[in-house]
């Protein structure tokens, strides 16, 4: 099936489940088919078993700098499903903070497709525009998304990379 019949058929899906509008370029995408890429994904995937089975418990090993989860501009991120920040070690200040409705530098509702991504697939990519660790002009980042169980609380863990 080619990309077009693909999407067409998966806006008429949400269509039909009232979800249309809801349907975004996150959703056809993926990002250059790198090691890189390979790397984010493996490592959200184990984040997320250990987060499956720890919760918040394992959110310290997360933030420790120049470990496995957190190093260079590699770190994950936490939602939960209603947009709050539960984990970003490399913007601690965005803990603790609601960031639905925030838009990235080409105005694309990023956080709201993150948690999209995770509510309607349970995994996947998404592409949008962030300033890198310690730099304040936006480039252009992938992040790989999951679902996750945070102690009974549905969420997402993610993590991403510039290419």
């Amino acid at each position: 099936m080619n990309r077009f019949v693909q999407v067409t058929a998966t806006a008429v899906l949400l269509a039909s489940l009232g979800l249309s509008g809801t349907i975004s370029p996150a959703f056809s995408q993926s990002p250059p088919a790198t090691e890189r890429a390979k790397q984010v994904e493996a490592l959200v995937n184990k984040a997320a078993t250990v987060i499956d089975e720890n919760g918040k418990a394992s959110f310290a090993e997360f933030r420790k700098k120049d470990s496995e989860w957190f190093h260079g501009d590699t770190y994950l991120y936490v939602y939960d499903l209603k947009a709050n920040v539960l984990l970003n070690p490399a913007f601690p200040q965005r803990e603790g903070t609601n960031v639905a409705g925030q838009k990235d530098a080409k105005g694309k509702l990023f956080h709201n497709e993150i948690i999209q991504v995770a509510q309607t697939r349970g995994s996947g990519w998404v592409d949008y525009m962030f300033p890198k660790p310690g730099q304040t002009e936006p480039s252009q980042k992938w992040a790989y998304v999951k679902r996750v169980t945070i102690g009974g609380t549905p969420g997402l863990v993610a993590s991403g990379f510039y290419p």
